[in-house]
């Protein structure tokens, strides 16, 4: 007769009886940090994006999204976007906004680069790297891209990088202060932050 104690006998027997892995039980915590948003310019989330052109010459996009109400802050277009000119265009976005107290993204070379730490470094900004193979733990850029891509990208074909600035551009725009989001009570992002500024007086961008 087989029971449950010849059962478990023979299971040890054949060696079956593999290590249960357990986990990771720090995930939880920083999963939490990093979709946590506190106030509006407090953490931004940057990425980029490739695509090509008509004659076969391959491009990128450079997107930076304000976590706490999803707003495109940019998305910069060019064959080429090394590290001095991420560097370039964060140092804008903050001389219109402020420095950030987080950026988050993951770990490519432009964004890992020696210059970017430096300028961070600066101006008070903690790089907040997410872990390798895991992008939605940079959720919100990662969802801003796939809408991004869906609505212009596989839209339209492009002959020259004018064309690719004109319509994010244009597009940007619309997705900041018309396109609603549910998750913002099917608001605008820029609606969005002028209703929590007129409904708090302490409340800033920054």
């Amino acid at each position: 007769m087989w029971n449950a104690k010849r059962v478990y006998r023979i299971y040890r027997l054949l060696k079956l009886n593999l290590r249960r892995k357990g986990k990771n039980a720090y995930l939880t915590g920083i999963h939490s940090r990093w979709l946590f948003r506190i106030k509006m310019n407090h953490c931004w989330s940057v990425d980029f994006m490739s695509d090509a052109l008509l004659d076969g010459r391959r491009f990128r996009l450079f997107n930076v999204v304000d976590n706490f109400n999803r707003e495109a802050l940019a998305i910069e277009v060019d064959l080429n976007i090394p590290a001095h000119r991420v560097v370039r265009i964060l140092e804008r976005l903050s001389a219109e906004r402020g420095y950030p107290a987080f950026i988050r993204s993951d770990n490519g070379p432009e964004l890992t680069a020696a210059a970017l730490a430096e300028w961070a470094e600066l101006h008070g900004v903690i790089l907040d790297f997410i872990q390798p193979g895991r992008p939605m733990q940079n959720g919100f850029i990662e969802r801003f891209n796939k809408t991004l891509r869906t609505a212009i990208l596989d839209m339209y074909l492009f002959r020259t990088l004018s064309e690719v600035r004109v319509l994010t551009e244009y597009w940007r725009a619309e997705y900041n202060e018309e396109r609603p989001h549910s998750s913002l009570g099917d608001m605008p992002p820029v609606i969005y932050a002028r209703q929590k500024l007129a409904g708090d007086p302490h409340w800033r961008w920054y």
